[in-house]
């Protein structure tokens, strides 16, 4: 069943959003509201969607509203909206306090409707490709590096670009953090454009996280270590690889890898590169939000599990 859908935020990312419910077999885009009156009439006029000059106006005629507005004004559209009994989709980081996000959920409860935060990287083609194979890592390794790009330097690096990291390493991590060590520092921005922060959850397992905004290359790579198993995960590339230790075969030959442990067992590697299936991580995004709805399944990412990577990366920047 085809959603009647509108957007809030016409910006740059917004005008992705915006294409994209355009092109999904699952929206039907009913039209958007800007506060930039000026902006939303040109961008009505470029994509052929009508603008509405008030968001209660839109907020009557649609089902599910699309929020990608800067995250200050995140909550105050997604509370109007959850008390119009509207499904919600919300950029990430879903709020600016815990305690919003809290009040969002107990209103999504109440009202009985689906919330989906956009942590994009959930979508990766490359991380899809592994995500089954990811069991109990014991220590995990991420680098998100960007060129400075003056877009979204109104918020720590840590809610820019760190928080991808912090949500995927949660997904994973199937246990409280145990402690936090960080630091940041600012160099072009208010806030700080480079941090490096090391979680120790209750299980032993610890992530190194590096994120920085002012890099000279772009990089976004993470590596899981698990009993057994390597996993490098290029989200920019959508290039994944595993590397496995397994009891060496008996028929063995000069072109394995075969090594004896301390135990004298034969061990050999097995190098593997899977097969990444190329998807637009964004409309999967929003196309998994609808089928959440249609068929009232839980949300890829719910308000509970954005919700703890806003406090993560809170508590992160807490202890610089």
């Amino acid at each position: 069943m085809m959603l009647k859908a509108g957007l809030v935020g016409s910006g740059h990312l917004g005008k992705i959003h915006l294409k994209l419910l355009l092109e999904s077999t699952n929206y039907k885009l009913v039209g958007f509201y800007d506060a930039n009156l000026e902006e939303a009439k040109k961008v009505s006029k470029d994509y052929g969607v009508p603008y509405f000059e008030s968001f209660d106006a839109l907020l009557e005629e649609i089902e599910v509203l699309d929020i990608v507005t800067p995250t200050l004004y995140h909550f105050e559209y997604a509370k109007k909206a959850l008390e119009a009994s509207k499904h919600v989709f919300i950029e990430k980081p879903v709020t600016n306090t815990v305690e919003q996000a809290q009040i969002l959920i107990d209103l999504a409860h109440k009202h009985n409707r689906k919330v989906q935060v956009g942590h994009v990287e959930r979508f990766n083609p490359a991380f899809l490709a592994v995500e089954n194979t990811i069991e109990s890592p014991m220590f995990i390794e991420a680098h998100r590096l960007a060129e400075f790009n003056p877009r979204g330097t109104d918020v720590s690096v840590v809610l820019d670009l760190m928080i991808h990291d912090l949500d995927i390493i949660l997904s994973v991590v199937k246990s409280p953090v145990k402690e936090i060590r960080s630091s940041g520092v600012s160099i072009l921005s208010e806030t700080p454009d480079v941090a490096n922060a090391r979680v120790e959850f209750e299980n032993g397992c610890v992530a190194n996280i590096s994120t920085s905004r002012i890099s000279m290359k772009n990089m976004r790579k993470i590596r899981f270590f698990q009993k057994d198993t390597y996993l490098s995960i290029d989200f920019l590339e959508k290039k994944a690889e595993r590397i496995q230790i397994k009891d060496a075969a008996k028929d063995q030959d000069d072109t394995k890898l075969i090594f004896e442990n301390s135990k004298g067992e034969s061990k050999e590697l097995y190098f593997e590169s899977p097969e990444i299936v190329p998807v637009n991580a964004i409309l999967e995004e929003l196309n998994s939000f609808a089928f959440s709805i249609n068929q009232n399944t839980r949300e890829k990412v719910n308000l509970e599990d954005a919700t703890k990577a806003l406090s993560l990366a809170l508590e992160i920047i807490k202890a610089f």
